[in-house]
């Protein structure tokens, strides 16, 4: 009789310690592991290094406030981006935090933040050669090089243009240079961080842009953690931290939507009450 009361007693402990780690929130494991693992690319001036090899731009700023408001330390692992959303699901990272576009692929596979900034697809092509590719009918010849699995070569895919999948964006803009693509399409921040005088592309330029979209940030889906941030990002674009953070590096970010915010805080609290 001892024996199976003690059996059934252990069968409990098993039952409730699984029901325990089921019902463990993303943002508690976060806490618990005491560190956001962020997933990011080479892609200035939202995330790259700098002169001592630290991540720095207007994404890891940010991604270093948020984490400090939960109480962890932060670590940046570089990903492959065309494996994005496979690297968050195995939590090999917590969250996707790199001038992400919000496209509709993106928001079916991850919990997102509300949009924090604006961007655009843009063609790229040698300085000398701009004038040609002024309307997306010009460009119908051309061969491109675009990130693989970037809003930049679904733009492209959708056009039915001549494209290649490079590693990172960084990789198209060699491309061009070396001659080997016609044009890339790239992000409308970084043509605008990276390409033309003073830069490493001075011979390059940008043409026209191909769409217009937002980033945001992906968590796992179903993750509070979109919550928490949402109300971060009202927070510190309301007390202008945020504003500050975009005046270093040269930026510009969208209004955030206070009722998109809130809306998910607001429900959340309803549901632990």
């Amino acid at each position: 009789m001892m024996k199976k009361l003690l059996a059934m007693l252990m069968a409990m402990m098993m039952i409730l310690t699984l029901t325990a780690v089921a019902e463990e929130t993303d943002k508690a494991y976060v806490v618990n592991k005491g560190k956001l693992v962020v997933g990011i690319t080479d892609f200035a001036p939202m995330d790259y290094r700098d002169d001592n090899g630290d991540w720095i731009g207007f994404d890891a700023d940010v991604a270093r406030a948020f984490a400090a408001e939960l109480g962890v330390d932060i670590e940046f692992v570089e990903i492959d981006w065309d494996n994005k959303i496979l690297e968050l699901d195995g939590k090999a990272v917590d969250c996707i935090w790199n001038g992400m576009t919000l496209t509709e692929p993106v928001l079916a596979a991850m919990e997102c933040s509300v949009p924090y900034m604006n961007n655009a697809q843009v063609v790229v092509v040698p300085a000398d050669k701009a004038d040609a590719y002024q309307t997306v009918e010009s460009l119908a010849e051309l061969s491109f090089a675009a990130e693989a699995g970037s809003a930049g070569e679904a733009v492209l895919t959708e056009l039915a243009l001549n494209v290649t999948p490079v590693t990172a964006q960084a990789d198209a803009l060699m491309e061009v240079a070396a001659g080997t693509s016609d044009a890339a399409v790239i992000d409308s921040l970084m043509a605008a961080a990276m390409i033309g005088e003073g830069t490493n592309y001075a011979n390059l330029t940008y043409t026209i842009g191909l769409n217009s979209e937002e980033y945001g940030v992906g968590f796992r889906k179903g993750s509070d953690l979109a919550a928490e941030l949402n109300a971060f990002l009202l927070k510190a674009y309301e007390d202008g931290s945020l504003l500050k953070i975009a005046e270093t590096y040269d930026v510009q970010v969208a209004l955030i939507d206070q009722t998109a915010a809130q809306a998910a805080p607001a429900a959340d609290e309803a549901a632990a009450q």
